[in-house]
């Protein structure tokens, strides 16, 4: 294996980390799935009824895929931040999807932007450790807002054989890093493993934050926190390998 195609470990949750993986592997990239989280879903969580709230807050692809499963109406406008959640809103029928960039906190300025405060409230529709910053930015604008935590997300227990040989290895290993609580169970996982081989790419500064005490031989950070600019930091990385 060349320095210039070293193993890439995929740190991202099911069913994202198969898309990624197929997304660098048609690259000609060596691409390892590694899901840091599970989702499990919370069917205990009460939904608002479609004709009580004006419309539907998405930050992230599995909290449209969760919500969809469970309710069939699409005819509320769906606010998604980033790319890929307003292509998941898509793939699941809603007819109105606005499609914003940046963070949460972005999100809630765009939606400020583009729409007045109704009545009836927005329904924010994620994992349950996403209450905070965009339910209270939102609020500061005059929206009323919701929190509907539909789904957790579950750190895996052990690494899969392959990703522990890549390390044990000591070889220059890339670690794609699409969350904070992915790194933070990823770091759990390889308390006793060396990393300073390891460059970490980063989809945000809060996503490489519970690795940076691990020693890694460098860190590269998005410019922007999606996959896309998570990939252009992936070709920043690989071009100082191949330098």
């Amino acid at each position: 294996m060349t320095q210039t195609n070293p193993p890439i470990i995929v740190t991202r949750a099911e069913p994202g980390a198969s898309e990624t993986v197929k997304r660098l592997e048609a690259r000609g990239l060596n691409a390892v799935s590694s899901p840091m989280l599970s989702l499990r879903e919370l069917p205990e969580t009460p939904m608002r009824n479609p004709e009580e709230i004006s419309g539907l807050v998405f930050t992230s692809a599995n909290g449209v895929r969760t919500y969809a499963a469970r309710r069939g109406d699409r005819h509320l406008p769906a606010w998604c931040v980033g790319p890929a959640t307003a292509q998941a809103a898509q793939h699941a029928g809603f007819k109105t999807v606005h499609e914003s960039a940046g963070n949460a906190v972005d999100l809630a300025h765009f939606i400020a932007a583009k729409s007045a405060p109704s009545d009836r409230p927005l329904l924010h529709v994620a994992n349950s450790a996403a209450a905070g910053t965009l339910k209270e930015t939102l609020e500061a604008e005059g929206y009323r807002t919701v929190f509907a935590p539909i789904y957790e997300m579950r750190p895996a227990q052990m690494l899969p054989e392959q990703v522990t040989s890549f390390l044990d290895r000591s070889a220059k290993t890339i670690l794609l890093l699409h969350s904070e609580k992915g790194a933070s169970a990823f770091a759990a996982l390889t308390k006793t493993i060396a990393l300073s081989q390891c460059i970490g790419v980063a989809i945000s500064a809060r996503a490489v934050a519970p690795l940076e005490h691990a020693n890694l031989s460098a860190i590269y950070i998005a410019d922007a926190p999606n996959e896309d600019g998570l990939f252009a930091a992936l070709e920043g990385a690989l071009a100082t390998l191949s330098a």
